[in-house]
């Protein structure tokens, strides 16, 4: 008789949302096989919270949004397991996924953190190039041992020491609409922005111009987006757009 499967860690995942009610269900859906769930919310107007509320693993906060980092590293402090998973409301975990975690961490992991692909559907079209290919996070964390730097966008985690790959992805739904994703560029430009004025950069024809066009060529062409087709050609001018 084999013996029983050694019993793993306490894991906790982490949610952050504002107005997600078209995908919070399914992300939490995604999650229900960890030990909680905390959704830190900024005040929805939406019927998020209420879709919150109705699960029992959840436990919902709702606080000021200061930007994603400030959102995350606050949810990291509210818990009190072993091990942290961190997902937007627009990303799933795939049963494969799970079960390579769960399996990883009942082992005795090597390492206090793991790197997660991301596989990104835009408009409902799996995006197969266009750079995107390599999107990768560090999501999978000891309690204590990683924090994000204080910034307002493109925060990457800072760990303790390295964070090799899983081999299994997580699923990143991007947009549903056109128009969702405008108003998204426009306002993490916005904030891009704000966070170089901080720091003290600035910006001149050269690189407003010169970096957008060079944007879409590295995109479309050289990190082969001109093969997804037409959601290919639309999503790399989306992206040059973002850099304009």
């Amino acid at each position: 008789m084999a013996p029983p499967p050694a019993p793993r860690p306490r894991i906790s995942a982490i949610v952050t949302t504002f107005n997600e009610e078209a995908h919070i269900a399914g992300c939490i859906e995604s999650l229900l096989w960890c030990d909680e769930i905390l959704v830190v919310d900024s005040f929805s107007t939406d019927r998020t919270p209420e879709i919150c509320r109705g699960y029992e693993k959840v436990r919902f906060f709702q606080r000021t949004y200061f930007g994603s980092a400030s959102q995350k590293n606050w949810a990291m402090d509210q818990v009190t397991n072993d091990w942290i998973l961190i997902f937007d409301a627009d990303e799933r975990c795939i049963p494969k996924l799970q079960k390579e975690i769960e399996e990883l961490l009942a082992s005795g992991p090597r390492h206090e953190a793991y790197t997660i692909r991301r596989r990104v559907y835009f408009l409902d079209r799996l995006i197969r190039f266009s750079g995107w290919q390599h999107d990768q996070v560090v999501r999978l964390v000891r309690t204590g041992s990683a924090r994000y730097p204080n910034r307002r966008v493109h925060a990457d985690m800072i760990t303790r020491g390295p964070a090799p790959l899983l081999r299994n992805p997580m699923e990143h739904y991007m947009t549903d609409s056109l128009d969702e994703y405008v108003r998204r560029i426009e306002k993490y430009s916005f904030w891009g922005a704000a966070q170089n004025w901080k720091e003290g950069r600035k910006s001149g024809p050269i690189q407003v111009f010169g970096r957008s066009i060079w944007r879409f060529f590295r995109t479309y062409i050289f990190q082969l987006g001109v093969l997804d087709g037409m959601h290919g050609l639309v999503f790399c001018m989306l992206q040059a757009y973002g850099t304009y």
